[in-house]
């Protein structure tokens, strides 16, 4: 149905003119660093989950939950930045009708499934400081699966909602005024007052942020809480475990939350400036967590340096 549905719009409307960017002064060393940073992010990303699917060692929940978040940071990423590549470094600056709202719903998956990802990934962290002993018994390799599968069932019912809004409207412009296929961007070429569409998503983005925010931050103070009671040697430990995700948490969240709440109270942000945040917001964490857990997290690490070790060895034979 929603295949038809697609078509039946692309008949009305064949493209988009992307309008984010110059096109006469196109800002190519960003393109050139953001190609850099996004393919980074990718293979920092394809490692972890390389090294995670390969060894059975590493098939524990943690792990698939490091491996769940790397799919996730490709998605994101790659949602929406080779478009941005393409506008800055080749000129490339249409998109088809239905390329644009593939894009626009791969993109609110990735970021939708980055919160629910990050918010998982506190509550094992909760259940491994609090109930160690009993943490293998609670948290199974099956229920994890079963977990990650439900949000990101849970996700895509979220994201439905963005084409069942925009895809009966009428436009009246071709020309995106951002920097990809968003939601806000495509509702701003349509004949009608986006306004009450902007508070509806902004509703649901609120909802999402307050729910796995507030969750994370529960989570840390529980997890605090039973720190206050540890010995320093354990406090160590968790400190090292806490660390890693939250940094994940600050490089995720502190754009979203300048970009979505703070301009919804008032808080003007130029052209230039909300497409900065929303790039940092794409590459930002999709560079950051693949990185943070294979430099962090000691099996990786070790398997890493493992790797480089052999490869040292043999180019020195």
């Amino acid at each position: 149905m929603w295949i038809l549905i697609l078509f039946n719009a692309s008949t009305k409307l064949t493209h988009f003119i992307i309008g984010g960017f110059d096109t006469v002064k196109r800002p190519v060393a960003v393109g050139v660093v953001m190609l850099i940073t996004y393919l980074l992010a990718v293979t920092g990303s394809l490692v972890n989950i390389i090294f995670i699917v390969s060894d059975k060692q590493l098939h524990k929940p943690m792990y698939l939950l490091i491996c769940n978040l790397a799919v996730v940071d490709i998605l994101y990423t790659s949602s929406a930045t080779p478009t941005m590549i393409g506008v800055l470094l080749a000129g490339f600056n249409t998109i088809s009708y239905v390329e644009c709202l593939i894009q626009m719903c791969v993109f609110q998956l990735g970021s939708t499934m980055e919160m629910f990802s990050l918010t998982i990934m506190a509550f094992d962290r909760l259940i491994a400081i609090i109930y160690p002993l009993r943490y293998h018994s609670y948290l199974t390799n099956t229920r994890i699966m079963v977990l990650t599968y439900i949000l990101w069932i849970v996700a895509s019912g979220f994201v439905a909602a963005s084409p069942a809004i925009v895809v009966p409207l009428p436009h009246c412009t071709l020309r995106l005024r951002y920097t990809f296929c968003d939601a806000a961007a495509v509702l701003r070429t349509t004949c009608v007052d986006p306004e009450k569409y902007f508070n509806q998503g902004a509703s649901r983005l609120f909802f999402l942020l307050f729910f796995t925010f507030v969750f994370i931050c529960l989570s840390y103070c529980g997890i605090l809480f039973f720190v206050k009671l540890s010995s320093n040697n354990d406090r160590m430990k968790m400190g090292s475990t806490l660390v890693s995700h939250l940094i994940c948490v600050i490089c995720l969240y502190c754009p979203i939350f300048i970009l979505a709440i703070l301009t919804r109270f008032g808080v003007v942000l130029t052209l230039e400036e909300r497409q900065g945040l929303l790039i940092g917001t794409i590459l930002g964490p999709s560079l950051v967590n693949p990185f943070v857990y294979c430099l962090r997290t000691k099996e990786i690490k070790n398997k890493i340096f493992k790797i480089l070790r052999k490869a040292n060895t043999a180019r020195v034979l």
